[in-house]
């Protein structure tokens, strides 16, 4: 990779359109990739991006609806539920030698795409951030943080240290690791009972962690087991931890999803959380009860 990388965005949301404007404030070339209309949006303004933490900026970006050309990397920032769809708008040929790096909430994507891409190229990664696109091609980053850790078992250390200066100079705090297995039961140590509880009740962290305060403890519990089985870390401790430092007023991406009517990612996050409990014979009666709860809600999102 050289200093100033190409970079394609599927799913130019949230997340992706906030990585996507910063990258190209910093100099990078930026392809996001969606459906037409947003891609015509951002073809023709770019991109607008509200944030007390990199400031209030617009910037260009390139548009289309498919790759068409390699590039250094690909950042997939599309919900689970949108994922095999969005996929077809980028072809394993044309990405090439490309890095694949996805954003993805849960634990079981990466066998996924190394089934379809190269497996020495898929990159995973997760972010710590809470932004929103409120139109197409305008994003809000309401939090005053934005941190990434960037991994792949099989990736070359040089392709991951190259993305990773690029993302921190163009902002966010971005490291490598390692350990995959860590790095992604990490965030879903702490995502799960965020996402399952704030979700099951229609409340806000603060008022979980205050109203339900048992059930949460018995669902890190659990969740720690299960990722320390997997091989992931296991600090339910520290996990309560973080959800008190949170702001009270904080929602899951899970319960915003419920509350617009939209798909939820109740498969990719309880649905991983109970298969691997399963696979290691770890019992995890609260968290399938709260999965079965969701689950059997009028337009719930059925769990494989």
């Amino acid at each position: 990779m050289a200093n100033e990388l190409t970079v394609a965005v599927l799913g130019p949301g949230g997340v992706g359109g906030l990585l996507a404007a910063l990258l190209s404030r910093s100099g990078h070339r930026v392809i996001c990739l969606s459906g037409e209309q947003t891609a015509e949006a951002l073809h023709t303004g770019g991109i607008q991006v509200r944030s007390a933490r990199f400031g209030d900026f617009a910037t260009r970006v390139e548009a289309d609806t498919e790759l068409r050309e390699p590039v250094d990397a690909c950042l997939v920032t599309v919900k689970d539920t949108a994922l095999d769809a969005a996929l077809a708008r980028v072809p394993a040929p044309v990405l090439g030698d490309g890095l694949l790096v996805p954003f993805l909430n849960g634990v079981e994507h990466p066998a996924a795409l190394r089934a379809r891409y190269r497996p020495d190229r898929v990159a995973p990664a997760v972010i710590r951030v809470e932004s929103t696109r409120v139109a197409p091609g305008v994003v809000e980053h309401g939090s005053p943080f934005a941190e990434i850790d960037l991994t792949g078992t099989d990736v070359p250390r040089p392709r991951l240290d190259a993305l990773a200066e690029a993302f921190a100079a163009a902002g966010p705090a971005t490291r490598v690791l390692e350990d995959e297995t860590a790095a992604l039961w990490a965030k879903m140590s702490f995502l799960a009972p965020f996402a399952l509880l704030t979700t099951r009740y229609g409340l806000p962290l603060g008022d979980v962690r205050t109203r339900h305060r048992d059930e949460l403890t018995a669902l890190v519990e659990e969740t720690a087991a299960i990722s320390h089985a997997c091989g992931g870390p296991a600090d339910p401790a520290q996990a309560l931890a973080r959800y008190d430092a949170f702001p009270a007023a904080t929602k899951s991406s899970m319960q915003r999803d419920a509350e617009a009517g939209r798909p939820l990612e109740l498969d990719a996050i309880g649905g991983a959380l109970l298969r691997a409990a399963e696979r290691h014979g770890v019992p995890a009666p609260v968290a399938a009860r709260v999965v079965g709860e969701l689950s059997d809600r009028p337009g719930g999102t059925a769990v494989r």
